[in-house]
């Protein structure tokens, strides 16, 4: 019977290795943890799954300014809900709302309007001041 392997190979330092320098540390794994998944072991990161290299980029929360904005035929549904809580006013024959109130910043043109509104907005898109100027309403900027 022939001896294990590990008997053969007491006492002799490098158990078959060569050199005592290899087998020793992470260079020669070529590295340690994702080392190397952009060069020597590209492949082994693309059947893990790991991205290559860096894809856009993170805007600075200073630049970011968010604008809250209402489609033309939501303020037709919600008119008269805001009528009944006051926060528009009905003269003759015209609803007017001041977006304002109701933190809104801009009216954008989705949806039907079946009624006469004079809205107050910092800004209007091109289709919501045709709808509502089409019924006989108006738009004012402030």
């Amino acid at each position: 019977m022939s001896k294990s392997k590990t008997k053969k190979y007491r006492g002799s330092r490098t158990f078959g290795a060569g050199t005592h320098k290899n087998r020793r540390g992470g260079g020669s794994r070529g590295g340690r943890g994702h080392a190397g998944g952009c060069k020597h072991h590209f492949v082994r990161a693309l059947q893990e799954g790991r991205a290559y290299g860096k894809y856009g980029f993170k805007r600075p929360p200073k630049a970011i300014t968010k604008y809250t904005s209402i489609n033309v035929g939501e303020l037709d549904q919600v008119s008269e809900i805001l009528l009944s809580k006051g926060m528009a006013k009905k003269r003759d024959g015209t609803i007017q709302i001041s977006l304002a109130d109701i933190n809104v910043d801009k009216v954008l043109g989705s949806g039907q309007i079946t009624k006469k509104l004079s809205i107050t907005a910092s800004g209007f898109s091109e289709t919501a001041k045709a709808k509502i100027e089409k019924m006989g309403g108006k738009c004012h900027i402030c």
